[in-house]
């Protein structure tokens, strides 16, 4: 029998993994002495102790590798728990992965330009949206004021109040000098409207490429220069349609030079 400062230094594991796994009930000491308290493992626990190890270098939580080491769960289940697990880690790694491709493209445009960028492109999973949206043929980017103007009449008169900022959402493959195909919209939390041309629609979840505009509302194109190289370098595909979501303008009260805007491109990997 050894004390558990024995059986540390023999098993390598400190002496506070040792107790704490004493109280969840993973390992129990050999015996206890009732007078000291002290506990005494014996070298026949060593290799549940092992096969705790090896499961928690797998990645499984004490609670996952309790029942594989009291063998109260069938091969096929510890199979399942196996499977699941080179999913998470494969997953991490595509994770990883993406992100050293991030690292290099970051440290190319550095070297390329001998500066950080001016825009900051990351990702993120934009939830499900409710909007009111109105979608037209309109004449130029410019000229999408009248859109806003009816969307925001018709929802103001049948009593709906906006949930969030107002977006524009592009419908065009690329950029047209004339007659775009775009929609103006804003979040509410539902409702009816009196109107065929201004309908109420779930915006799907998207994971998104975005990155986020300060100044005046007269060029966007460095910004979507910016994001659509990232998007290449970063081995990512559009696979949908582009929103502009106008967090900060007129409406604000704000300089031109604070206006802000976030650009969404949704985003799926090569």
């Amino acid at each position: 029998m050894f004390k558990i400062g024995e059986f540390s230094k023999l098993s390598q594991i400190p002496v506070k993994t040792l107790r704490y796994y004493h109280e969840i009930g993973l390992l129990t000491p050999a015996h206890i002495d009732t007078f000291t308290g002290y506990r005494y493992y014996s070298a026949a626990q060593l290799p549940r102790l092992n096969r705790i190890l090896a499961l928690k270098e797998l990645g499984f939580t004490l609670d996952q590798i309790r029942p594989i080491v009291d063998e109260t769960v069938s091969s096929e289940q510890i199979r399942g728990m196996l499977m699941l697990q080179q999913a998470e880690v494969e997953q991490s790694i595509s994770a990883e992965n993406a992100r050293l491709r991030r690292i290099e493209s970051r440290l190319k445009q550095i070297e390329l330009e001998d500066k950080m960028p001016e825009y900051e492109v990351v990702i993120k999973q934009v939830e499900p949206l409710t909007v009111a949206t109105m979608r037209d043929i309109m004449p130029s980017y410019k000229e999408v004021g009248p859109l806003y103007q009816e969307l925001f009449e018709t929802i103001g008169r049948n009593g709906i109040a906006p949930t969030g900022p107002s977006m524009g959402i592009y419908y065009d493959d690329d950029y047209k000098e004339s007659d775009v195909d775009v929609a103006a919209a804003v979040p509410v939390a539902g409702g009816s409207l009196d109107s065929e041309r201004v309908v109420i629609e779930e915006l799907p979840a998207i994971t998104a490429a975005s990155v986020v505009r300060r100044g005046p509302w007269d060029d966007f194109s460095p910004a979507y220069q910016a994001l659509m190289q990232w998007i290449q370098a970063n081995d990512y595909r559009v696979v949908g349609y582009n929103r502009e979501i106008y967090l900060q303008g007129p409406e604000s009260g704000v300089s031109p030079e604070e206006y802000i805007v976030e650009i969404q491109f949704p985003i799926a990997h090569n």
